[in-house]
C-alpha cells in the first residue's frame, strides 16, 4: 500500500503502529487453518451455506489483518473490513484476478449479518473455492514472510 494511503489511514484513525510479533502472528495462522479445515469438513447444504460462507469469510478478512500485522500495523474501529481486504488485493498471486471477488464477498458478509440474507450453496461453494485458489497461497506467502 502507498505510504501517502498509510499515512492516512493513520491520521484518520484506522492503523496504528504495532510491534511485529512473531508468536502472535504465528497462532493467526494457525486459527485460520483450523477454522478452514473445519469449515471444509461440514456438509454443505442449504442450512450450513451461510455458516460455512461466514467463517471462510472471517478467515480471509484475518489474512489482510495478519498482512498488516506483518507490515507493522495494526486496524483499529469500524469499517475496517474494507483496508483488510484491500491490502490483499496488491499480493502477486497466480490468480490475482480472483482477488476482486473480495468486496462481493464483503458485501454479502455485511448482508448476513445485517440483513438477515441466507446464502445459497453455490455461493458458499464459490467462496470455499476462492480459498483453495487464492486463500491457501496467500497464507503460504505471509507464512513464509515471518
Amino acid at each position: 500500500m502507498k505510504n501517502e494511503n498509510i499515512d492516512n489511514l493513520i491520521k484518520t484513525g484506522f492503523l496504528k503502529i504495532k510491534q511485529f510479533e512473531k508468536a502472535e502472528i504465528r497462532a493467526m495462522f494457525d486459527s485460520i487453518q483450523t477454522n478452514m479445515g473445519v469449515v471444509k469438513n461440514m456438509p454443505l447444504d442449504e442450512d450450513s451455506a451461510t455458516i460455512i460462507f461466514r467463517e471462510a469469510y472471517e478467515s480471509i478478512r484475518q489474512l489482510g489483518e495478519a498482512k498488516w500485522w506483518i507490515e507493522g500495523f495494526e486496524l483499529q474501529g469500524l469499517g475496517t473490513h474494507t483496508i483488510s481486504l484491500d491490502i490483499l488485493k496488491e499480493m502477486e498471486i497466480k490468480e490475482k484476478v480472483k482477488l476482486n471477488y473480495l468486496d462481493r464477498f464483503r458485501k454479502i458478509r455485511h448482508d448476513i449479518n445485517y440483513r438477515a440474507f441466507m446464502v445459497s450453496v453455490s455461493q458458499a461453494k464459490e467462496i470455499l473455492e476462492f480459498w483453495d485458489s487464492c486463500g491457501k497461497e496467500i497464507l503460504e506467502i505471509l507464512r513464509k514472510s515471518i
